[in-house]
């Protein structure tokens, strides 16, 4: 006779990008150890691709590969809050005295930092209207495997958040064009929209928690725990 399969709750929660609701299950062992495996990398691609892996696993309605990086970010803590324990602890090493602390993280207190200035759509010119969208997690691993000081890294960052085009009468689909095309374009924009391009990039949303402590000296630290090392401390 086979062991039997123990059902898992199914849960629901909600995206940080969209709003919408999005149902999943916790993870399990397997999931477990494949997280482990990434953590002791201690490598960002594969921290990524370990996320993305348990992340598909356990999200039961949703095409993981689309969501946007703090959304994947965001569901992992959700995952690690509701299937293991909420609270994290860790140690660091002081700035000031380089002495070994031990800190310790509610995930449930992570929340995803959202800045008021924030927008995906740039006004280019009176008739048109550029929007953005965030990069996917497919994207954004590309992005890990290139060259950070390569000038076209930068470049492939920009045009990934390309989504559309408008104006009163017509919508151009990035998505519909090819690569010289939007070369093309962008060759065209002006300095103006390319710093608000980087803007939309400087001020999405994302995870953030700030630890404060007293170090041996009495002096107060503040410990900040962004994005995937939320998780992966």
């Amino acid at each position: 006779m086979g062991l039997p399969k123990i059902d898992l709750p199914i849960m629901e929660l909600e995206l940080p990008s969209t709003g919408e609701k999005v149902k999943y299950r916790p993870f399990t062992v397997k999931e477990e150890k494949i997280l482990l495996v990434a953590s002791e990398s201690e490598d960002a691609e594969q921290e990524v691709l370990a996320a993305k892996q348990v992340v598909n696993n356990c999200l039961l309605d949703k095409e993981v590969s689309k969501l946007a990086m703090f959304d994947l970010e965001y569901v992992l803590l959700v995952l690690r809050a509701r299937s293991v324990n909420n609270n994290i602890t860790f140690n660091i090493r002081d700035p000031e005295t380089e002495e070994q602390v031990q800190l310790e993280i509610d995930i449930n207190k992570v929340k995803i930092s959202k800045d008021p200035d924030h927008t995906n759509e740039i006004k280019i010119t009176d008739d048109y209207t550029l929007f953005l969208r965030y990069p996917s997690i497919d994207e954004f691993i590309r992005i890990l495997q290139m060259d950070s000081k390569d000038p076209l890294t930068n470049y492939y960052l920009l045009i990934s958040c390309l989504d559309k085009l408008a104006s009163e009468d017509e919508v151009y689909e990035f998505a519909e064009y090819k690569q010289e095309d939007i070369d093309a374009f962008m060759d065209n924009l002006s300095g103006d929209v390319i710093k608000d391009i980087q803007q939309f990039f400087e001020t999405m949303p994302k995870l953030r928690h700030e630890i404060t402590y007293t170090n041996s000296n009495g002096t107060e630290q503040t410990f900040v725990i962004e994005g995937m090392r939320s998780f992966f401390i």
